[in-house]
């Protein structure tokens, strides 16, 4: 049975302190429920709240949204988890132990519940790309009755719907502890949100284990030009005509006397940083960044990969460092040009060694198996963390 992996935050202590080896009550009593103000800190999710969110793509008729990367069931009202898998052709057992429960628990209308493999997306006529299925849609005309037998009366033929556009949403697996407020601060989106892209309950519970997608922001309605404001009882003021406007003045020609500059042009090369031009690393491994780089919460990116695969140096570069976890589970740390560390951890069957000279996509591990399974990836500046994604991108 494989070990449960250690926690992010019991990973970026590891890794930090192998790069160092190289070298809810208010004041007044009152409940803080969703700790805005917790101690000094000052939780604040009042921009959270504020932040616009895309609906949810609509699945195809077996319920299927389809990522690049993942793929996401939803379930029907009264679906328990063993209907979704006959539905989409899947073992329920898999998919239930993908999810973190039990094949016969009956899920809520909208519920997501991730794929642990990826299932065939059928051709055909697309069907209405609507909103986010969810119970706020008031249909006060149709007995409850009729749409179950709706929903009972799907083709037999699966059919598609539009794919997805727009970024892929990041995949959370919920740690122990985490909640759905806890999960929408971290990730800056309002917990009503999180909780139709999901289809959670009244009480927004989340179980320890299980997948939720993260909503993406909305996109910005083009900018206009505000109209003149008038008086009331007034028209609408009237533009002036391009012919009534004044004319440019007359250009005064150059004197021929006057001295050309020859000086050379700035050389804006030289003032580039390490994360542009050729200096870019490349992907460690191929896959969907399943939890974002956040200061002081997650210190790299975490990338979700098959186990056995290959993890490759990011960038030519010295291995400055292999330790292990309290489970024994290797980390690698490599030095590159301009004081930069990349750090890899989650690792399997290490092959390279302390000292040794790596160049850029060279194999230096595998991915360990997990549920989910994921390479742990951080860069550094010196001693400090920065967000890897410039890097990368």
């Amino acid at each position: 049975m494989t070990k449960p992996l250690p926690s992010r935050l019991r990973l970026a202590v590891l890794a930090g302190g192998a790069i160092m080896a190289l070298a809810a009550c208010e004041p007044d009593g009152t409940f803080d429920p969703d700790l805005r103000n917790f101690g000094r800190i000052g939780f604040d999710t009042t921009a959270a709240a504020r932040t616009a969110t895309a609906n949810r793509p609509a699945p195809d008729a077996r319920g299927i949204i389809s990522y690049p990367n993942y793929q996401v069931a939803v379930a029907r009202k009264g679906d328990r988890v063993a209907d979704v898998a006959n539905r989409i052709g899947v073992d329920a057992g898999a998919l239930a132990r993908y999810n973190a429960v039990s094949p016969d628990a009956v899920l809520n209308k909208g519920e997501v519940l991730a794929l642990p493999n990826r299932v065939a997306e059928p051709t055909g006529a697309a069907t209405n790309p609507g909103a986010i299925q969810s119970d706020k849609i008031d249909i006060t005309s149709l007995a409850s009755s009729a749409i179950d037998r709706a929903e009972a009366t799907q083709p037999a033929t699966p059919i598609s719907a539009p794919k997805p556009t727009g970024p892929e949403p990041t995949r959370h697996k919920v740690a122990r502890g985490e909640t759905a407020y806890s999960i929408a601060r971290y990730y800056d989106v309002s917990v009503r949100s999180l909780a139709d892209w999901n289809g959670l309950p009244a009480d927004l519970a989340v179980r320890e284990g299980q997948y939720l997608l993260i909503p993406v922001a909305a996109a910005k309605a083009p900018a206009r030009a505000s109209d003149p404001v008038t008086e009331p009882g007034q028209g609408s003021q009237t533009p002036t005509p391009p012919s009534a406007a004044k004319p440019l003045p007359a250009e005064t020609p150059p004197k021929a006397s006057a001295p050309v500059d020859t000086s050379a042009a700035p050389d804006l090369g030289s003032s580039r940083t390490a994360a542009s031009g050729n200096s870019k690393f490349a992907m460690p491994v191929t896959g969907a960044i399943i939890r974002p780089y956040k200061k002081g919460k997650n210190d790299g990116v975490d990338i979700a990969a098959a186990p056995g695969t290959a993890v490759k140096a990011a960038e030519a570069g010295t291995v400055a460092a292999i330790t292990k976890n309290t489970e024994q589970v290797p980390i690698v740390v490599l030095r590159h040009d301009g004081g930069l560390l990349t750090v890899y951890a989650n690792l399997d069957g290490v092959t390279v060694t302390k000292g040794a000279s790596v160049k850029r996509g060279q194999t230096i591990a595998k991915v360990r198996a997990g549920e989910p399974s994921f390479l742990h990836f951080e860069v550094r500046q010196g001693f400090e963390s920065v967000d890897p994604m410039p890097y990368l991108q």
